[in-house]
């Protein structure tokens, strides 16, 4: 039995609170089952982002024509692109590994970990299989992985998810994609710009629910240019033959009466079937029963304000608690435990203004609240929203997308939706303003813009007459 003062399960947002500790003095253990770095650096937001730069490049140059340059595109090594990228994560994951290993302040312990005690862990497979090691502290960060849904016939077919898709060294002839959130969108985009037909099904009415409605319906849209859009639609049955997965999909419907709908539906064949229905937590790998951690409905680990679980001594963050599944709020929540641990007092986890982006063509972003939360809440709200053309930037690129402001009757900035280009930048300003500044419309009707960027969108969206978003009434 190894004993350290702190024991992080995970190599991702944990690291961090892993060093702080470690420069205190502390001893510390990290236990990881995959490549050091975690989801977002080997499998999730590094190397899709950087697959879908390529993807944005080419989409640049393919619409040179809109501005009377002629170009083509002589080829593309797309086998190379996708080496490259993966080579680059390999290599950054491989010098986290070679840091531990080399630290006098870390062990590191590779192999799944598992509960067997209060908060004492076993390496139950892997290079260090059958090492315990007990902490005064532990942190839970063990992250997240593809949710499968049961879907009759998908055990037998040959399916990928978002950690395989990102290795594909050729892009398929036509790409299946069951689901449509953010991976839908973002892999959509990437695959279709390099030659795939693309097609999506997804259950819900718009693809980006969590969106706000108005930038949802209007992204589908702009979807259902691109590629073939089943909305509405959930996968029932999916077999192979021959090298042909076909999908069933039939009408799905939210409300009283929710569920699959039996009469119509869709067949679709494809080359290649990726999933991409969310993520599942990792706790049922845990054995968490064994240190008295308890998981909400969903699975995820139950925490309080401060991220303690209802084990003594045991903390939780990032996509295992499931209160954001975004890289930057793991590192925010990183932030809070350090604080917490090392610090001379609790204080709450503040997910106030917490963004998302989705990196898709259009890029989608937002902040605080949507509109249909506010109407269903029965609050008073004002809304704006300001076409990207109508900036002097946004009209020399012949930008497509608008922001949506939402803000209360004294001004005070609810909530941001952005669709357009650069829309996870142009966000961030707002971010700025809910967080730092007095989270209000003052905060960026008072600064001074440069002109002509597209910060002028946010200026401008945030400025100029409002509308009641219960009577209509201008504010």
């Amino acid at each position: 039995m190894n004993e350290v003062d702190f024991l992080v399960i995970g190599s991702g947002s944990g690291l961090d609170v892993a060093n702080a500790a470690a420069n205190r003095g502390q001893s510390v253990a990290v236990v990881e089952k995959g490549p050091l770095g975690g989801t977002c650096l080997n499998r999730g937001c590094i190397p899709s982002k950087r697959l879908l730069y390529h993807a944005d490049v080419l989409e640049t140059v393919e619409r040179a024509g809109e501005f009377d340059i002629d170009v083509e595109v002589n080829g593309v090594e797309f086998a190379d692109i996708v080496r490259k990228v993966n080579e680059d994560v390999e290599s950054d994951s491989e010098s986290i590994r070679d840091g531990l290993r080399s630290s006098s302040r870390h062990d590191l312990y590779e192999g799944e970990g598992q509960f067997v005690d209060d908060r004492t862990v076993e390496v139950v497979s892997g290079a260090d299989e059958g090492e315990q090691i007990r902490a005064e502290t532990v942190l839970i960060a063990a992250g997240t992985r593809p949710s499968v849904p049961d879907i009759d016939g998908i055990d037998d077919v040959d399916f990928l998810t978002s950690t395989e898709a990102l290795q594909l060294e050729a892009p398929p002839d036509h790409l299946v994609i069951v689901g449509g959130g953010y991976i839908a969108a973002e892999l959509g985009h990437f695959f279709g710009t390099f030659g795939s037909d693309v097609t999506i099904i997804g259950r819900r009415p718009n693809l980006l629910p969590e969106a706000d409605e108005e930038i949802a319906q209007a992204f589908t849209e702009r979807y259902a240019d691109r590629f073939t859009v089943h909305t509405g639609h959930a996968a029932t049955a999916v077999s192979e033959d021959d090298g042909t997965i076909t999908v069933e999909a039939k009408p799905y419907e939210y409300g009283d009466d929710s569920g699959v709908k039996n009469e119509g539906g869709v067949t679709v064949p494809g080359d290649e079937l990726l999933v991409a229905a969310g993520r599942r937590p990792n706790t049922d790998l845990l054995n968490l029963d064994a240190t008295g951690v308890e998981t909400d409905d969903r699975g995820f680990v139950d925490t309080d304000e401060y991220l303690r679980t209802t084990a003594d001594g045991v903390w939780a963050l990032g996509d295992i608690v499931g209160e954001y599944l975004l890289k930057h709020s793991a590192n925010h929540e990183a932030q809070a435990v350090a604080r917490n641990l090392f610090g001379d007092g609790f204080e709450p986890v503040d997910y106030t203004a917490m963004p998302f982006a989705v990196f898709a063509s259009p890029e989608v972003a937002g902040v605080g609240a949507r509109e249909e939360e506010l109407r269903a809440a029965g609050r008073e709200y004002a809304t704006r929203t300001y076409q990207f053309d109508k900036t002097a930037r946004g009209s020399a690129m012949n930008a497509d997308g608008f922001l949506k402001a939402i803000i209360d009757l004294d001004g005070e900035i609810l909530g941001c939706h952005i669709m357009g280009p650069e829309a996870s930048d142009l966000i961030q300003e707002v971010v700025v303003a809910m967080k730092a500044g007095s989270g209000t419309v003052q905060d960026i009707r008072e600064s001074v813009h440069i002109h002509p960027a597209l910060s002028e969108v946010v200026q401008r969206g945030f400025s100029g007459q409002f509308s009641r978003g219960d009577s209509g009434h201008s504010h």
